[in-house]
């Protein structure tokens, strides 16, 4: 192989008993178990070996080190007396003739045990995240993440896409996340921007005439850490057509995907394609969610008029949503924690009943059910042993956001409801294109701005005049969901400056503002474009899901921590004032108020 082995940890076999090899690693453990006799466990990158140490000679050199400590061992290989079936190398073991010194670990203690180091905390494992990355059961996640990445490059390729690279130092550019800004040192007072996606440039390359596109793209967004989603950069599989459609997308990714889940993923069943495609209206209103994890088998109902006049305060002149489950016998403790856990992810409480064995209201609200009992029990379609979970307020959206969050904890409660161990895709289409800013109460885009309307420019148009809600306009855009989570995010893309100019207006940005925020893709448009649609399946996310994970963090190879800090590399860092000068940045202190 190289000068340092002639075989790898993994590789030696009873065929080579008998056999001069050189192998090299790290020294995993010791263990002594006799003056002159020991056992030391050599591990790289594909394997381990033991190696059976027998003389002064090797004992005093292997006792002096460390764990950890890298060595190459020169020995002739035998048959073990002692054999480890699960083991690939556990019918051999080498008897050292000669063993070197690479390079010597320096710590008596390490910060955990390499096999063991998931366990220590997560602050200490990314400080470490190169010790952590010895243990094969991380390791493992990145060499899934190399062999999916590379299958996704071939099935594109094969598809007749083209991988091209875009800029990574590019404009600043409004598109729903704050960008990480880079001064820029020749021209002071004006900074570069890391790209949140490559929206504008693979549009660009389709007017540029290319037809088909991907690439493995990093995306920058200053935003906030949670299980699914790492802060500072993700990947994203990239990708765009010309002359396309939204099936003509939606085929693609169908067709790329499913192999590759049913190849890597750790469960056997995969949504075959067509993947089903629900309306972003009719997902809110029967999962309370446009990320429906359909393993679950529950829907939500509406019982606002079933339960109007009840005398419940909190149902009052409110929308209730409603979550019927059969077979959930949770006692008392269990149903409280379940209220208070809906409430703490939701932010709204939760209310019960219970439709018992014997055909009565019980338990939780039913003194202000009861009275309305046949009509409640023939709108909902009440059998005996159903237990009820509702949800109120006066936003319909609310509503149905706290149900779908009953519905999903009821989910993972109930295994008769939840068929967990499957891959459950579908597509979620017609997304408003519009929607009212939580804190500026104003029209603002609802996805992605360069999306297509339903209707294209009249419909715009009719908004302008008021003929048509703008909150009633659907965009192509569409969503591909697996269990739960958002994988991918695509539209069909608005080609026509006139309807872009028109879109843009309705969120008060006119058309000099257009021109000045997009400025290439206003002009390239207007010299021809194509009709083209992409998406962007997340490549993080993907592994996620493929490796049954439950941090996005375990499947990326340095991440940050949930503040946005590389702990192992300390960044951000403070840098030198004459960088700064450089850069003509100076660094305020933020005034108390």
């Amino acid at each position: 192989m190289t000068q340092n082995r002639t075989h790898t940890c993994n590789e030696l076999r009873l065929e080579h008993v008998g056999q001069k090899v050189k192998l090299s690693g790290w020294m995993e453990n010791l263990r002594e178990v006799g003056q002159n006799l020991g056992f030391v466990i050599l591990r790289d990158f594909y394997g381990t070996t033991q190696v059976v140490i027998e003389t002064e000679e090797m004992m005093g050199i292997v006792h002096a080190l460390n764990k950890e400590t890298v060595i190459a061992v020169e020995g002739t290989v035998r048959e073990r007396s002692s054999k480890n079936k699960n083991l690939p190398t556990g019918e051999i073991e080498v008897v050292p003739e000669k063993i070197e010194v690479l390079g010597k670990c320096r710590y008596n203690e390490l910060p955990f045990q390499i096999n063991r180091s998931r366990e220590a905390d997560e602050a200490t494992r990314l400080k470490y995240r190169y010790l952590d990355l010895r243990n094969p059961e991380v390791k493992k996640n990145i060499i899934l993440r190399c062999n999916v990445v590379s299958a996704l490059r071939a099935a594109m390729t094969e598809h007749g896409f083209l991988e091209i690279t875009t800029p990574i130092l590019t404009a600043s550019s409004p598109e729903g996340a704050r960008d990480y800004l880079v001064p820029a040192r020749k021209h002071p007072g004006k900074f570069y921007a890391l790209p949140q996606a490559p929206q504008q440039f693979k549009q660009l390359l389709m007017t540029s005439g290319f037809d088909r596109y991907f690439q493995i793209a990093p995306c920058f967004r200053d935003e906030d850490a949670r299980g699914d989603r790492t802060p500072g950069e993700f990947y994203q599989l990239d990708m765009e057509m010309s002359f396309a459609s939204q099936d003509d997308v939606l085929g693609v990714l169908e067709d790329v995907l499913v192999p590759v889940f049913r190849k890597f993923g750790i469960y056997d069943r995969v949504t075959p394609a067509p993947f089903k495609r629900i309306r972003f209206n009719d997902a809110m209103e029967l999962y309370g969610t446009d990320k429906p994890d359909l393993r679950i088998d529950l829907t939500i109902q509406d019982a606002t008029e079933s339960l109007a006049g009840c005398g419940f305060g909190p149902f009052e002149g409110n929308v209730v949503k409603s979550v019927v489950v059969s077979g959930f016998e949770g006692t008392r403790k269990q149903i409280d924690k379940l209220c208070a856990d809906v409430e703490v992810q939701a932010g709204e409480k939760v209310y019960w009943f219970r439709y018992d064995e014997n055909g009565e209201i019980v338990g939780g609200i039913a003194k202000f059910v009861q009275p309305l009992k046949e009509q409640i029990v023939e709108k909902l379609g009440l059998t005996p042993g159903c237990f009820v979970g509702l949800a109120a307020h006066g936003k319909v959206g609310t509503a149905q956001k706290t149900a779908g969050v009953l519905r999903n904890k009821l989910g993972l409660l109930c295994p008769n409801h939840m068929d967990k161990e499957q891959y459950q895709f579908c597509w979620i289409v017609d997304f408003p294109m519009y929607e009212l800013g939580e804190e500026s109460g104003e029209l603002e885009f609802c996805h992605n701005p360069f999306s297509m309307p339903n209707g294209g420019l009249d419909i715009l148009k009719k908004a302008a005049a008021g003929e048509v809600d703008p909150l009633g306009i659907t965009a192509f855009q569409y969503d591909l969901v697996c269990n739960g989570y958002e994988t991918a995010s695509g539209a069909v893309r608005n080609h026509d400056p006139e309807i872009m100019i028109e879109a843009f207006r309705l969120v008060r940005l006119g058309e000099d503002d257009v021109k000045s925020k997009f400025p290439a893709m206003y002009n390239a448009f207007c010299y021809g474009a194509p009709p083209h649609a992409g998406a962007a399946p997340g490549i993080d996310r993907m592994i996620m899901l493929l490796t049954g994970e439950e941090s996005i963090r375990e499947v990326i190879t340095f991440p940050m921590n949930q503040k946005a800090q590389d702990l192992m590399m300390d960044a951000p860092s403070c840098v030198e004032q004459k960088q700064l000068d450089e850069l003509h940045i100076a660094i305020t202190e933020k005034e108390e108020e």
